[in-house]
């Protein structure tokens, strides 16, 4: 076991009325600590259900799947409920911000599912959310519901959010697929300054331009291409 992430012989089948669909055929994928991954391919290629897998919210049907030395399809849901609240910072195209929150709020929301030694009091979990939101640059809008955001602020927000609890790494379905130019440039700058400090990002992406300082890796009919 040689990475943070070790996916041997990953299979994805689903079944369609009497048809099986192979989303990943066998796909093999190490992701080490640290590394900024980005997964190209074209549509229905493997990509999003391959970023699922690896954040335990899917399973593979067949194959072997490691996160941090341990086998997570082995795991029972309240085990990958506390893994993905503990290791995995998650940003997705569509924001997923809750719209009665504030800024704040939306923030501090992950880390009321810490437990253990890294349970924290409602003003140790604020004070750590108001550091995350400043960090994105939006220590202005703590107060602000997502509504009065712009697409890119809300982004930010979203980052913020994946930051809060100490992830050990980022996945990042599409996070720019609904910004302009400027706000893509933005995202990007802040996923490589959270992996500048030892953060892994693995990033799905259609856009070669966000990909640029990545090890770029090619997907296509559920598998890694050459």
């Amino acid at each position: 076991m040689n990475g943070l992430i070790n996916g041997n012989e990953l299979w994805k089948t689903y079944k369609l009325d009497s048809t099986e669909v192979h989303a990943l055929r066998g796909l093999n994928i190490t992701v080490g600590e640290g590394e900024f991954v980005s997964i190209m391919g074209p549509s229905g290629s493997g990509k999003s259900t391959l970023l699922n897998m690896i954040g335990g919210l899917d399973n593979p049907t067949k194959g072997d799947l490691f996160i941090d030395g341990k086998d997570i399809s082995r795991m029972s849901e309240g085990e990958l409920t506390r893994m993905r609240a503990e290791k995995i910072g998650f940003i997705f195209q569509t924001f997923n911000l809750l719209p009665a929150l504030t800024v704040r709020d939306n923030v501090e929301f992950p880390m009321r599912n810490l437990n253990g030694s890294k349970k924290m009091n409602k003003s140790s979990r604020i004070k750590k959310a108001e550091e995350c939101i400043e960090i994105v640059g939006l220590g202005d809008r703590m107060d602000y519901l997502p509504a009065k955001l712009s697409g890119g602020e809300r982004q930010r927000v979203a980052v913020a959010r994946a930051l809060v609890n100490n992830p050990k790494f980022i996945l990042a379905d599409e996070p720019t697929g609904n910004l302009d130019s400027e706000s893509t440039e933005n995202i990007i700058n802040l996923l490589h300054e959270v992996n500048q400090n030892e953060t892994t990002v693995i990033m799905v992406t259609h856009d070669a331009e966000t990909t640029k300082n990545t090890r770029i890796m090619k997907i296509r009919d559920g598998k890694i291409a050459e």
